[in-house]
C-alpha cells in the first residue's frame, strides 16, 4: 500500500526567494518510521528537514507542536533555522491572532513569538512575519588553545582576533565560537575540517562558527561562516544563539543590543539572523534569535 506525504520548502532567515537557508517541512509525518524520516532527509538533500507530528489539540496546548529534525546524516535535538522555519510555517496555517507557537523538540520546548509587518495574511509563508525564538540559556565550555585553532585555519594565528577567546558555547547544540580578525580574512578562510574534528573531540561540539564582529559607523556588524561536511551553511540559527551569548559574555556586544548576523554571503545565499541576549551579572540569559522566511516550493512524496 502506498502513502503520500506532503512537504513545503522554505528559505529561512531571508525575505527573498533563493537566498537564506532552505528547509523542507513534512507537514504531517504520522506513519513514518525513524528510518523513513532519515531516508527522506537524504532525499531532500538539504542541511535539515523537519517532520511535524500532529497531536490532539489539548495535548498540543499543553506540550507544544511535536517536531523532529534530521540532517542527511542524523537526527538533531535542536537546530535554529528548522525551528524558526517550521514555526513560521505552522503560524501561517493557524487562526490569526496567535502570537506564539511552542515546538516540542528533542531538546525540549522552544517558543517562537511572531510580529507582522503588514495586515496581509495567507496560508503561505510570505516573508511578512518576523519570528523570534528564545533559545536555552547558554552553557559556556572550555576555551581552545590559540595555536590549535591556528593549525585548523592553516595559518600562524594572525587570522584570529586575539582580544577574545575561542570557546565552546551551547544554547541547545554546542559550537566552537572562533573570532576572526576582519571580514576579508573571514571571507578567505579555508579551514581544515579534519583538524576541526580533532580539535573539538571531547568538547561536545562538532563545528566551528567563525564570526567577525566589527564596529562600523557607531554600530556593531557581525559577519559569520559555518563550514561542515555538507559544504557551507547559509544560516546557522543554533550557532547564532551561541554567538550572541558569547558576544554579550565577553563584551563584544551590549546586553539586549539587537544585532544582525550576516551569513551565507560566500555561499551565494545571503542570510540575516537577528540576535540579542541579556547579561545579568556574570549570567547570560534570554537568548533570542529571529528572522523571516519565504515559501518557494510545495510537493508530495509517494512511498
Amino acid at each position: 500500500m502506498s502513502h503520500s506525504y506532503e512537504f513545503v520548502q522554505l528559505d529561512v532567515f531571508t525575505k527573498t526567494p533563493l537566498t537564506g537557508n532552505p528547509l523542507a517541512i513534512f507537514t504531517d509525518a504520522r506513519g513514518l518510521t525513524d528510518e523513513q524520516m532519515q531516508a527522506l532527509a537524504r532525499e531532500m538533500n538539504l542541511s535539515e528537514t523537519t517532520f511535524v507530528l500532529p497531536r490532539e489539540p489539548q495535548v498540543e496546548a499543553e506540550e507544544g507542536k511535536r517536531v523532529r529534525i534530521f540532517t542527511v546524516e542524523e537526527e538533531l535535538p535542536f537546530a535554529g533555522h528548522p525551528t524558526l522555519g517550521t514555526a513560521l510555517y505552522l503560524h501561517s496555517t493557524t487562526a490569526s491572532g496567535v502570537d506564539e507557537i511552542v515546538l516540542d523538540l528533542n531538546v525540549g520546548k522552544i517558543g517562537v513569538r511572531f510580529s507582522t509587518d503588514s495586515n496581509h495574511r495567507s496560508n503561505r509563508v510570505a516573508g511578512d512575519v518576523f519570528g523570534e525564538m528564545r533559545q536555552r540559556d547558554p552553557e559556556f565550555g572550555p576555551t581552545l588553545p590559540p595555536d590549535k585553532v591556528a593549525s585548523v585555519l592553516r595559518g600562524d594565528g594572525s587570522e584570529i582576533a586575539a582580544e577574545w577567546p575561542s570557546q565552546i558555547v551551547s544554547t541547545g547544540l554546542p559550537f566552537a565560537i572562533v573570532p576572526i580578525r576582519d571580514a576579508k580574512t573571514l571571507a578567505n578562510l579555508k579551514p581544515d575540517l579534519v583538524r576541526v574534528g580533532a580539535l573539538l573531540e571531547g568538547t561536545g561540539a562538532r563545528f566551528c562558527y567563525f564570526i567577525c564582529p566589527e564596529q562600523r559607523e557607531g554600530r556593531l556588524e557581525v559577519r559569520a561562516r559555518m563550514l561542515f561536511y555538507g559544504g557551507e551553511d547559509p544560516a546557522t540559527g543554533s550557532a547564532a544563539g551561541c554567538a550572541i551569548s558569547w558576544m554579550v559574555r565577553h563584551g563584544a556586544a551590549k546586553s539586549d543590543e539587537q544585532i544582525l548576523i550576516y551569513q551565507g554571503v560566500e555561499a551565494r545565499r545571503p542570510s540575516e539572523i537577528s540576535v540579542r541576549a541579556t547579561r545579568d551579572g556574570e549570567k547570560v540569559t534570554n537568548v533570542r534569535v529571529g528572522g523571516y522566511a519565504v515559501e518557494v516550493l510545495r510537493g508530495t512524496v509517494a512511498l
